[in-house]
């Protein structure tokens, strides 16, 4: 059974890869990119029961922490096109103007 969900989720890995490269939007493929990211989480806790490994667990742990830090430092980046500073005035103002109901 757990060697079936491994085989699908690794499927599901392929249609993510291709995904990102035929996505004509750069959010498109920053979803492709967490979604590959979020299997490969799964996939390292199938592997880690199917070899009756625990640590694998904390790997898999691991790695989703970092997963979620990079796709939200890949959409600030393209956001704002910086990563360490803070936004300027005028994009703050922009953002405010967008979320504020008319």
């Amino acid at each position: 059974m757990f060697t079936a969900a491994a085989a699908a989720i690794l499927i599901t890995m392929f249609l993510a890869l291709v995904r990102l490269f035929a996505g004509p939007t750069l959010y498109d493929r920053v979803l492709a990119v967490n979604s590959f990211g979020t299997k490969t989480v799964l996939l390292i806790g199938v592997m880690g029961f199917l070899t009756e490994r625990p640590e694998f667990l904390d790997i898999a742990l691991l790695y989703a922490l970092i997963n979620f830090i990079t796709t939200i430092a890949i959409l600030k980046f393209f956001r704002y096109r910086a990563l360490g500073d803070a936004p300027d005035r005028k994009h703050r103002t922009d953002a405010w103007k967008r979320l504020s109901i008319s």
